[in-house]
């Protein structure tokens, strides 16, 4: 038992020290870490936005689905609603593919949506990000910062379908290709 013990305790330590060593002295507030979780969300579906053909904006792997430029406008239009609610605005519904026809006017809204959340963030900081406002799809009460990992955690799925678009497509998505 205390050979266990005295096991379990070595590789808590070792794996305390890589992390420390990945990390030296970071600490992160609340909000930098939402910061960073929300910038590296919008770098990745930014990144695809602006890989993806644009012949193939229009593409759907069936024809139930969104078609790619469908999808990451609902990602960035779902940023707005973040972002209109954090400014206590009533969000605006204008993610349409009619309102964005070219791959240029697509990735501009995405890069947009992600730089105003952002700009949010920064802005609202710990204190901010942690008082209370209504969601405008779910009307529950939630603190701003749930909010905010709500829609990361969407843009995250959203990712995930863009990967299967991808290889559906035959390509290869930038986040799975050999570093250079």
């Amino acid at each position: 038992m205390n050979n266990r013990l005295a096991k379990t305790a070595l590789i808590a330590s070792l794996l305390t020290s890589v992390m420390w060593a990945q990390n030296p002295g970071k600490t992160l507030s609340s909000s930098q870490a939402l910061l960073e979780s929300w910038n590296d969300i919008g770098r990745k579906l930014i990144a695809m936005a602006e890989d993806f053909p644009e012949d193939k904006y229009d593409f759907k792997p069936t024809p139930a689905q969104r078609s790619f430029a469908e999808q990451l406008l609902h990602a960035a239009g779902s940023n707005d609603l973040f972002t209109s609610v954090a400014k206590g605005e009533k969000p605006v519904d204008d993610e349409s593919r009619a309102n964005y026809k070219t791959k240029a006017t697509v990735v501009a809204y995405v890069k947009k949506s992600f730089a105003d959340g952002a700009a949010i963030i920064k802005a609202k900081g710990d204190a901010g990000m942690a008082k209370t406002v209504v969601s405008f799809e779910s009307h529950e009460t939630l603190p701003l910062l749930d909010l905010a990992y709500e829609l990361i955690e969407h843009a995250g799925e959203h990712y995930g379908q863009l990967v299967v678009y991808y290889r559906v497509a035959g390509l290869v998505p930038p986040e799975s290709r050999p570093q250079k």
